[in-house]
């Protein structure tokens, strides 16, 4: 069986995918969450890598949010990776940055909620985390989330990306139309770029928050055509 390895976004840790990791299991599936650092791109890359090399088998890399960027170099060179889905996520070509990406469209409310720390950290402001990240999601999940999220290191997001994996390997991506943090325009730019099977649902930002069933419906669906 494919193996899927999920990979989170800026201001969470791998309790993000809990609901989506339970119901993947129930489906028959042994995920794996890695836990990125987000001290810099390249110690998240190798988070990522060093994830992928505890499970055995073809693998399905999964990446949110800025875990997309992440997932698009960890994945080069990777044989074992036998596609990548992208879960509302920036999907940087090379030399891009997800912070490059972020303003080709308005509408994030990222930038109004943003709260910074001494030593140079970001978080999102806790009574706004359900309203940026899932508007749709039960308040109590949201609320637990913006508790736990981690502390990205500042500049984290402007790392340019290396040559993207989803040059040679199939891609699909899931766009959030009700997204508030990466507008949904970006979303399908960066789908159709990097020629992405796509699926749109009316969700925000964080459907692993919000349909956890479904998403892990749609993961189990992307393993089985592999």
């Amino acid at each position: 069986m494919t193996a899927i390895v999920l990979v989170h976004g800026l201001w969470a840790d791998g309790s993000c995918w809990s609901e989506t990791i339970t119901e993947l299991r129930a489906l028959g599936h042994e995920p794996v969450a890695a836990q990125l650092p987000l001290e810099s791109m390249a110690d998240d890359i190798a988070a990522v890598r060093r994830t992928l090399s505890t499970v055995d088998g073809p693998v399905l890399l999964v990446g949110w949010s800025y875990g997309g960027a992440v997932i698009t170099n960890a994945a080069r060179g990777q044989e074992r990776v036998q596609a990548l889905a992208y879960i509302a996520a920036f999907v940087p070509d090379e030399g891009e940055s997800v912070s490059d990406l972020a303003h080709h469209h308005p509408g994030s409310l990222l930038a109004e909620h943003l709260r910074v720390t001494e030593g140079g950290r970001s978080y999102i402001d806790r009574a706004a985390y359900g309203e940026v990240m899932a508007a749709d999601a039960p308040e109590e999940r949201t609320a637990l989330a913006g508790a736990v999220q981690k502390y990205p290191r500042l500049g984290i997001d402007r790392a340019p990306s290396g040559a993207p994996a989803w040059r040679d390997r199939p891609s699909h991506y899931l766009i959030a139309a009700h997204d508030r943090a990466l507008p949904a325009a970006t979303q399908r730019e960066l789908a159709a770029r990097a020629g992405a099977t796509t699926t749109e649902w009316a969700t925000g930002h964080g459907p692993m928050y919000a349909r956890p069933k479904e998403l892990a419906a749609y993961l189990d669906t992307i393993t089985s055509r592999l």
